[in-house]
């Protein structure tokens, strides 16, 4: 890969993640929230914009990073996510406790909130499994059709419940970036073929 498109693939990157927070900075409904809640509303914004480099890890697609590197950069931004996560929720939970508990118990009126809390609990079980993969003893083809089932459920739960919400994120930027992270994930679900488990058991 020549020198040029790596730096307009990196720049590409950068500011795709860069631009739906510098532009959720500026948002005016930033002016009356407590610290708190802007802290627990950014970790969501930036775990948004984590999973557009996720899948590129997985693939390959990003310069420098293949192979063994790659994988472990996956993992380290994997944990971040996990953290950014929880933020985002216990940041929600310190300003309003019942609208949280609600959600958990798919209650909410707001339907983001179900979205929310499906995408949160699969970030968790993606999580898991990963940490357990070696005590489970999961083959290759197992574990990627697994972890990117799981995957695929956090991608779908996290754009719809982004969409949803009317909050910091600007609209324009928002939609672009979920866009994306859609875009990314189907780019590397055809690469890896994990539907070819299904195929050489039915062969």
């Amino acid at each position: 890969m020549g020198r040029a498109r790596t730096i307009v693939i990196w720049i590409a990157l950068v500011t795709a993640v860069v631009v739906p927070i510098g532009a959720a900075a500026a948002s005016p409904l930033l002016a009356w929230r407590e610290p708190v809640y802007i802290a627990a509303g950014f970790a969501g914004v930036i775990a948004m914009s984590l999973l557009l480099v996720q899948p590129l890890l997985a693939g390959g697609h990003l310069p420098g990073l293949a192979g063994q590197r790659g994988r472990r950069v996956h993992r380290f931004i994997g944990g971040i996510l996990v953290a950014a996560v929880v933020i985002h929720v216990a940041g929600l939970w310190i300003t309003s406790p019942p609208d949280v508990v609600d959600a958990l118990a798919f209650a909410s009126p707001t339907p983001f909130s179900a979205w929310g809390v499906i995408a949160m609990w699969a970030v968790f079980a993606t999580a898991l499994l990963a940490a357990l993969r070696r005590r489970l003893r999961l083959r290759p083809r197992m574990w990627r059709f697994a972890h990117t089932a799981l995957a695929a459920v956090v991608i779908v739960g996290s754009i719809v419940h982004a969409l949803l919400i009317e909050g910091t994120m600007e609209t324009v930027s928002k939609a672009a970036l979920c866009g994306m992270v859609l875009l990314a994930t189907v780019k590397v679900l055809v690469d890896l073929r994990v539907w070819a488990i299904r195929t050489r058991q039915r062969a």
